[in-house]
């Protein structure tokens, strides 16, 4: 593919990613009115506030890192005006997402109103915010409870917002916490046996509920580490610790990748589908890993095959397909493979990444 072919590709993502950025969804709405209860204008403001969003707005953050534009600061800037006057939903594990993008805009365009938002949130995260034994965060969202559970999901949605914050700040407190649920979740949901992720744990069952080694759970801990430890700046024992799983992770992800590039939503289960979203933060983090020397070139070939398989399965709209819609965690592991594929700003966003990093592998600029 040549440069302007991967560039066509690259804007048409763009532009779709901005039009699920900005859709409200009013079914997702409804339901929350319906079946849980929620206040019209309570399920309003979670449908225009949740973690899709979130990972949507670090998409937009990450082309601004890349490109210097400051169009996309713009859109990311409009985007909180707008859900800000909806009105912020109530607080949990998913709606924390969103204040990572706040946070790296407050630090180009600085607001009181964002420093208050990430304020309150932080000391919320920090002193009220749901725990399980031993301290972790409880993977609380607007549908479930989740009690006693710790999700891999949650250091994407809420530990990387702390760990941001806390280095903006100087909130020495929010940075030990950062990494405090680093380990904790590590001490629980990695799997030895494969250098993968466990999907959950649960403390009241002390299990991890189907033993899925779920694609986009473990894809969130690809993109996770190595921002992480940019954020973080963190010492060389920690540093080398999550350089650790990063490499556990790559080596289980080399091994699993199928023929076309792409891995199956239970990535050691072949019986189930082959799945984009994941592949895409596979990518972004194993190329981004051996751009920052956390991994050896012998990791790039793989992170390339990736990284084609995700340009083919974005169709001449800009949308890219296979992707997995919301997962809990499941009891059984044909619970995932029942997981319904669908066309959500979390794959535009996560293909974003994969191509971001590689237009660096590739030597293209723009």
């Amino acid at each position: 593919m040549n440069k302007a072919e991967y560039l066509k590709i690259f804007e048409s993502v763009q532009k779709n990613l901005y039009g699920f950025l900005y859709n409200i969804d009013e079914k997702y709405i409804d339901n929350l009115v319906k079946t849980l209860g929620r206040t019209p204008k309570e399920a309003r403001s979670l449908g225009a506030w949740d973690w899709t969003h979130g990972i949507g707005l670090y998409g937009l953050k990450k082309l601004h890192d890349f490109t210097g534009d400051d169009k996309y600061l713009d859109k990311i800037e409009q985007w909180f005006a707008d859900r800000i006057e909806i009105g912020l939903p109530d607080r949990n594990v998913n709606t924390t997402c969103p204040l990572l993008t706040m946070a790296f805009l407050y630090e180009k365009r600085p607001k009181a109103e964002y420093k208050k938002i990430m304020d309150d949130w932080a000391e919320w995260i920090l002193k009220d915010m749901k725990r399980t034994e031993e301290g972790g965060i409880q993977h609380e969202h607007a549908e479930l409870a989740n009690e006693g559970q710790l999700w891999d999901d949650t250091l994407m949605m809420t530990v990387l917002f702390l760990a941001k914050y806390g280095k903006m700040t100087g909130r020495e407190d929010c940075l030990e916490e950062a990494k405090y649920q680093f380990l904790i979740h590590t001490k629980y949901l990695f799997d030895t046996s494969t250098g993968l992720w466990y999907h959950g744990w649960t403390f009241l069952g002390r299990n991890h509920f189907a033993g899925a080694l779920w694609g986009r759970g473990n894809c969130w801990l690809t993109v996770f580490i190595p921002d992480f430890i940019d954020i973080m700046e963190l010492e060389a024992s920690t540093k080398r610790y999550a350089i650790g799983f990063l490499k556990n992770q790559a080596d289980a992800l080399k091994k699993y990748q199928s023929d076309c590039g792409l891995w199956h939503t239970l990535i050691t289960d072949e019986t189930s589908y082959l799945e984009a979203s994941a592949t895409a933060g596979f990518c972004y983090g194993i190329l981004k890993g051996i751009r920052m020397g956390y991994l050896d070139d012998s990791y790039k070939e793989c992170g390339e095959r990736a990284l084609n398989a995700i340009l083919d399965n974005i169709d001449e709209n800009g949308e890219l397909a296979n992707v997995s819609y919301g997962t809990n965690v499941g009891t059984t592991l044909q619970h995932y493979k029942d997981i319904p594929l669908v066309k959500m700003h979390y794959g535009q966003a996560l293909a974003l990444l994969a191509m971001i990093e590689g237009f660096r592998v590739r030597g293209i600029e723009i």
